[in-house]
């Protein structure tokens, strides 16, 4: 009874991946931890805010404070302020929904290491916002705030996206810029079409400019998003060399031979 009741889940298991199913129940799982997330930092406006204007005077020891001037050059016209109000809505989950479907169809192998990617430097951009949650700068007061775009100079709004999504303390580091980086990565890594290619080259810039200019996230947490996309990569490539030696053994001393093998 055991040994049938175990194929029926090693051939469940199989139909799960092939199908997507449980690419789909990993998107909502990581949905609810999100959620939880999102409810712990409730109330913890005071050391969201005083964490950013740290990162302000930070930048401003570097000379990278450079949010001011990127968004004086975008506010100068008004087709600029759309196109990046849209970049930065659409450009994040409609186009991670569009690329992940079309590397799940063609492209499995690809599909496979940079979800697995998305997943991890989501988690560990899931630890920051829990444990250093962070105002953006359109939360800050004058005279380190900037203006918010997409509020004032469009008919995007943040209520567009569900509600559970919209974390007003996750500026840093930017998934905005992680998972953009990431997309570009999987699409240089699927394809040798030159004009896909050029357009993948282009879109984290697109998105870094458009996540200032918008007044969503600073040039330091451009930078954190990019260590924690090239971060979560590189444990996905790990997994992918060493994962599957570890999960036969895990599978044999769970599973008998025979039936691992029907």
């Amino acid at each position: 009874m055991w040994q049938q009741t175990a194929r029926v889940a090693v051939r469940s298991w199989r139909l799960a991946h092939r199908s997507g199913a449980w690419d789909l129940a990993l998107v909502v799982v990581a949905y609810l931890v999100y959620y939880v997330v999102r409810g712990m930092v409730d109330g913890r406006a005071p050391e969201a805010v005083s964490r950013a204007i740290r990162i302000v005077e930070l930048e401003r020891a570097l000379g990278l404070f450079w949010e001011r001037q990127v968004q004086g050059v975008v506010l100068t016209s008004q087709v600029l302020v759309d196109i990046f109000n849209y970049i930065y809505v659409y450009g994040h989950l409609p186009l991670i929904c569009i690329v992940a479907l079309a590397m799940f169809l063609f492209r499995r192998p690809i599909y496979v290491l940079y979800r697995n990617a998305f997943f991890l430097a989501g988690g560990i951009g899931l630890l920051c916002f829990t444990f250093l949650p962070t105002a953006p700068p359109r939360l800050l007061p004058w005279p380190y705030g900037l203006v918010d775009t997409v509020a004032a100079f469009s008919h995007i709004s943040y209520d567009s996206q569900p509600a559970a999504l919209v974390n007003q303390y996750a500026a840093l580091p930017s998934l905005h810029f992680a998972w953009n980086l990431l997309l570009a990565l999987a699409i240089l890594e699927a394809t040798r079409n030159p004009l896909l290619r050029a357009v993948a080259v282009m879109m984290p810039l697109a998105m870094a400019v458009a996540i200032v200019a918008t007044a969503n996230h600073f040039i330091l947490d451009i930078v954190a998003g990019a260590v924690v996309a090239l971060l979560g990569l590189g444990l996905a490539r790990l997994w992918q060399r060493q994962g599957p030696r570890l999960w036969r053994r895990l599978r044999r001393r769970a599973v008998p031979v025979s039936i691992v093998a029907v």
